[in-house]
């Protein structure tokens, strides 16, 4: 039996090499229902926990987990990601949808995200996980600075379970916390954007330089995350 070092190794060079392998996944790979792509698998939810203990802060202060709240949440890094301990707020913008339009968000609600899909639309924060970051000109940190691009995949841990999502929109400079319908709804989350989200203890690690081709494919998003988190834990 594989210690659990050696176990995440295997795991980080099969990750690899099937990423390797293709950049575009099959339509086969398409058909395969929402259910088996977020299933949890290797690293687990602790796996991850675990490696970011060892986190370094890098930012020069703190975020707010809400608007309004109290600027508590630092980010800090570990091996090859960002972590930031937080609460999850829903993000509905992008295209209607019938869970996500003005009727549902009022005011709050934008038709388009801060990064488009490969058909050049914006997200659909309904079925796509997508994460929020804070816009980049603020004072405390910078995703740019940090080296990470638009479509970077985070895992986002909550309650024992991961979800992979993209980095797909910005958000108030003074909060991080922040996620789509679809990822909260994977998460057993309230998504609901009105009233939804959780201020719960929801951990985020993103990976820089994980963008999916295409950049919508949660099945390519993760199969980049699980591979970046196999190599995190494996440190």
């Amino acid at each position: 039996m594989l210690t659990s070092p050696a176990r995440h190794v295997v795991a980080a060079a099969l990750a690899l090499a099937s990423l390797g392998a293709t950049s575009t996944p099959s339509a086969a790979s398409h058909a395969q229902p929402r259910a088996v792509l977020a299933a949890d698998g290797l690293p687990s939810a602790q796996d991850l926990l675990d490696a970011a203990q060892s986190c370094r802060r890098v930012s020069h202060g703190t975020f707010r987990a809400s608007l309004p709240g109290h600027a508590d949440v630092p980010v800090c890094r570990a091996g090859n990601a960002y972590v930031w301990r937080s609460s999850m707020s829903i993000d509905c913008d992008g295209r209607t949808a019938a869970q996500c339009s003005r009727s549902t968000d009022g005011d709050a609600f934008a038709p388009e995200t801060a990064v488009d899909q490969s058909d050049g639309r914006p997200f659909n924060a309904a079925t796509t996980p997508y994460v929020v970051l804070p816009r980049p000109d603020n004072p405390t940190w910078s995703y740019r600075d940090a080296g990470i691009s638009p479509g970077d995949v985070a895992a986002v841990i909550y309650n024992g379970h991961v979800e992979y999502a993209v980095f797909a929109d910005v958000g108030p400079r003074q909060q991080i916390g922040e996620a789509s319908y679809a990822t909260a709804a994977a998460l057993g989350i309230d998504p609901d954007p009105s009233n939804g989200g959780t201020r719960g203890d929801v951990t985020y690690v993103l990976f820089p330089h994980t963008r999916p081709n295409p950049v919508e494919s949660h099945y390519q998003a993760v199969q980049r995350g699980r591979a970046a988190a196999a190599l995190l834990v494996s440190r």
